[in-house]
């Protein structure tokens, strides 16, 4: 955490001083990988070690709050924009990283909760002379061998793909529909707070349900939204686009969050989801080249989106079908003690 942070706030600062389309594109590669990838999967990789009975709640508030932070920044930052100019608010963004996030990193942050001679959850280890429970995970090589890390990494990359596809061409979509510019950019408010709630709730629920469920629910729900999107008119009609738009944008980050730990296990868990989110950057850059293409072909979105929704249609069944494999229990409170193992096999 303090290296990424290092390497962003260095990242928003150089950006400060661009002067060409070069430095410009390796500027936005530089925050795309240090800060919404590297750092945001840090943190809830962080949450997902440190957290095993209520991890898919704890997982939920750290999303919703970066949520509100993503949502938040532009509004602030547009103030500074205005009165110093944009390269004084890249800087500050910078130093307001370096001062935030490395102090945090290197004296509030601990890497395990063995450091603080606990386990999860804030239970203390056994006393001296008790065999202490064994971090327990399979490795990224015998992960990837599970059809199940596939429908997991599928569902993200498909999310990615059309929640950015429709975020890149939304005022152009919306006023085609009818919206004006302004009712079209508003449309953003519904997608915030609906997300915000959905990702509340969906850490709520990972808690009781099994991911398979919820795996379903939110591609349903994303394939709900691209078949609102050709019909969509101004009004109540737009403001339920908003929120399809952003309940499905929010729930699959938190089921992928909670599901990797329950089923593959904590010991390799960050190489684990750098994989899930190297897919998931590639459906994000894949999702507003083709809805440009078919736009400029055909002159509209509604042939890409109604056929877009085919995919998380066929991914919600697939997740109802495929088998589970056997949750990782060794380090689990009640049992870390008697199963510092793996019980049954999760590759078959």
């Amino acid at each position: 955490m303090a290296v990424i942070g290092f390497v962003f706030g260095a990242v928003l600062i150089a950006l400060s001083l661009v002067s060409s389309i070069m430095g410009l594109t390796a500027g936005f590669v530089g925050v795309r990988m240090a800060g919404q990838g590297a750092l945001g999967l840090t943190a809830t990789t962080a949450i997902a070690l440190w957290f095993e009975r209520r991890r898919g709640m704890a997982i939920g508030l750290v999303s919703a709050i970066g949520s509100v932070g993503i949502s938040a920044t532009p509004l602030l930052i547009e103030g500074v924009i205005g009165q110093h100019g944009w390269r004084t608010a890249w800087a500050i963004e910078g130093i307001a990283v370096w001062l935030i996030v490395i102090p945090l990193a290197i004296f509030a942050m601990r890497d395990k909760p063995s450091v603080l001679g606990q386990r999860p959850d804030g239970i203390p280890l056994p006393p001296e002379g008790t065999p202490h429970p064994v971090e327990q995970g399979l490795t990224r090589g015998e992960v990837v061998k599970h059809p199940y890390f596939w429908l997991l990494a599928s569902a993200v990359a498909v999310s990615g793909m059309l929640s950015t596809a429709v975020a890149f061409h939304q005022i152009s979509l919306l006023t085609a529909r009818g919206l004006t510019v302004t009712q079209a950019a508003a449309n953003f408010i519904p997608q915030t707070l609906a997300g915000l709630v959905a990702t509340l709730a969906t850490g709520y629920l990972i808690d009781r349900f099994a991911p398979r469920w919820m795996t379903a629910g939110s591609m349903f729900v994303l394939a709900a939204a691209p078949l609102w999107g050709p019909i969509v008119q101004p009004g109540l009609s737009a403001v339920f686009f908003g929120v399809l738009l952003g309940v499905s944008g929010n729930m699959i980050r938190t089921v992928e969050a909670a599901s990797l730990p329950h089923y593959f296990g904590t010991r390799h868990l960050g190489s684990i989801r750098g994989v899930v989110s190297s897919i998931s950057v590639g459906g994000t850059a894949a999702g507003p080249l083709a809805f440009a293409a078919v736009f400029d072909r055909v002159g509209s979105y509604s042939p890409v989106m109604v056929a877009s929704a085919a995919v998380p249609l066929a991914i919600a069944v697939w997740a109802l079908v495929a088998r589970e494999p056997v949750p990782f229990v060794g380090g689990s409170p009640e049992l870390g003690e008697l199963l510092p193992v793996v019980v049954g096999d999760p590759l078959q």
